[in-house]
């Protein structure tokens, strides 16, 4: 059975387009295509990643455009990588010179994970930063609440257990039960 060059392409949301990723791969010689649209922060969930993993075989390689589409974290990208290796697999870049059968290559893919980790935590640390500032202008008031604890507390007045009122609210029990703890605990100081 002959190599096969496995392409993997990934954008971080929805509105992004896979199109020049795609088309970078199957011009690099990739002959099946992995592709989806999830954020790199994790490997968690990435099933087109899994699939990619799992269809390839002993002498394939694996080729993305560049390293941080297959991860933003050294240890995520360490975790793929070593599954590779155990698998026999070769793992490629078409923008970058990656080589994992060579110390060099190693090493500059290491290098590059580090960098995809430091501007994911600038990118954190940045977000962290602009709604600290939104919260200090009264501008962000966080998510808005998915239960009405109004209609829950309500519900547990009039004598409604707790079971029935999650049904009809489509809520845990436990959701129910941690507002009515809350309550309790506000009530007591």
């Amino acid at each position: 059975m002959s190599a096969t060059l496995i392409g993997y392409a990934r954008v971080s949301s929805a509105a992004q387009s896979l199109e020049i990723q795609t088309a970078a791969l199957t011009a690099a010689g990739c002959t099946k295509l992995f592709t989806e649209k999830k954020s790199g922060t994790s490997t968690a969930g990435r099933s087109a990643l899994e699939k990619a993993l799992e269809y390839a075989r002993e002498g394939d390689t694996l080729t993305v455009t560049r390293i941080d589409r297959l991860a933003r974290s050294i240890a995520d990208l360490q975790t793929i990588i070593r599954c590779l290796k155990q698998k026999g697999i070769a793992l490629r870049c078409t923008e970058q010179p990656v080589d994992t059968s060579t110390a060099a290559g190693k090493a500059f893919l290491d290098m590059l994970g580090v960098f995809a980790e430091f501007e994911t935590n600038l990118r954190k640390e940045r977000q962290m930063e602009g709604i600290a500032a939104a919260k200090a202008k009264g501008v962000y008031k966080g998510r808005k609440a998915s239960v009405d604890r109004e209609e829950v507390m309500r519900r547990l007045g009039v004598g409604e257990g707790k079971s029935s009122i999650a049904a009809a609210l489509g809520i845990t029990r436990m959701t129910v039960h941690r507002i009515a703890k809350e309550a309790l605990t506000a009530a007591e100081k």
